[in-house]
């Protein structure tokens, strides 16, 4: 155990954060995880309160980090298997890629869990960390750094049903506990793990035309689109531009195929294998893989349903000049 994880156990800090976490709004409409605490305007389960906390405090990034951001099912997997793949091309190959014996998450740890009491709980020869804090919250070491940030985006509807079935699945409660119309009034709340989905957008959008420089914002239909059109892209701005030799030769489709979801969710990994986190569930493997498709909101929402909830959508981001 590290000093920083000691630390965070003492009791002084301990009631610190219990205090904190007292006096902030609750609401347990989000049946699967419990009760929520609202935090900064965003809604988080207790051990992640203290979490984005205390690395707000205390986290120290790398000068060369890239930082990862979503919401949760935005396709965080997705972008963490094609960033490390752009970086890592010319340390490793087809054979030794370990994309192929690990989850994108371990590769990858995550800010407000693995890397919230000790900033080197991580492979410092690996210049990612990710996370789902919004960026408002982001601790002041990552906004006043050098770190470039990425973000990715996606269609909320599509979001609203990987949560709604990904949670489901890791709770063990059920469609009759959590129908699906009860998730969608929540999330229309904006209440939530990490919601209100349009603020944390926004957040992120605002910062990618004040900062372009630092934030690059990515569509997840877009990558669904043109994939090595928007790896190219991203290569550029985490300073990994491809040569011309290497675009002759197909390296951007290559990690295109390589870390699509027909691919990575047929490794044996990904199928059977499980992740460990710190106060959270033992989580399947596969279940960050259950169909990856742009659109599937279509076999859950009605017409009716999927017009009101676009038109809330709209309202929120009226004006924002993001579609």
């Amino acid at each position: 155990m590290s000093d920083a994880s000691k630390i965070s156990e003492s009791p002084n800090t301990k009631n610190k954060y219990e205090k904190i976490i007292s006096n902030l709004r609750q609401d347990d409409g989000w049946k699967p995880v419990g009760k929520l605490y609202e935090y900064q305007g965003f809604w988080y389960g207790p051990s992640l309160v203290q979490n984005v906390i205390s690395a707000q405090e205390s986290f120290t990034p790398q000068p060369t980090d890239i930082v990862l951001c979503s919401s949760p099912k935005s396709g965080t997997a997705w972008l963490k298997a094609l960033a490390f793949s752009i970086v890592s091309r010319n340390r490793v190959n087809d054979s030794t890629n370990p994309l192929l014996k690990k989850l994108p998450h371990e590769i990858v740890p995550f800010l407000e869990i693995e890397l919230a009491q000790d900033s080197n709980n991580r492979n410092l020869e690996t210049p990612f960390v990710a996370t789902h804090i919004p960026y408002s919250s982001l601790p002041r070491s990552i906004i006043d750094s050098s770190c470039k940030i990425i973000y990715i985006c996606r269609d909320p509807k599509d979001v609203l049903i990987s949560h709604w079935n990904f949670d489901q699945q890791v709770s063990g409660i059920g469609s009759e506990s959590f129908p699906l119309e009860e998730a969608l009034e929540q999330y229309c709340k904006g209440i939530y793990p990490f919601g209100p989905y349009w603020d944390h957008v926004l957040g992120f959008w605002k910062a990618s035309l004040e900062f372009p420089e630092k934030v690059l914002f990515v569509k997840y239909e877009d990558l669904k689109t043109d994939g090595p059109f928007h790896v190219k892209r991203m290569a550029k701005f985490m300073g990994h531009p491809f040569s011309i030799e290497e675009e002759q030769q197909g390296a951007p489709e290559k990690i295109v195929s390589m870390c699509s979801f027909e691919n990575l969710s047929r490794l044996e990994v990904n199928k059977n294998g499980k992740y460990y986190l710190p106060d959270l569930p033992t989580f399947e493997n596969k279940s960050f893989f259950r169909k990856g498709k742009a659109g599937d909101w279509k076999n859950y929402l009605t017409d009716g349903k999927a017009v009101k909830f676009n038109q809330i959508m709209e309202e929120k981001f009226s004006g924002s000049g993001l579609v």
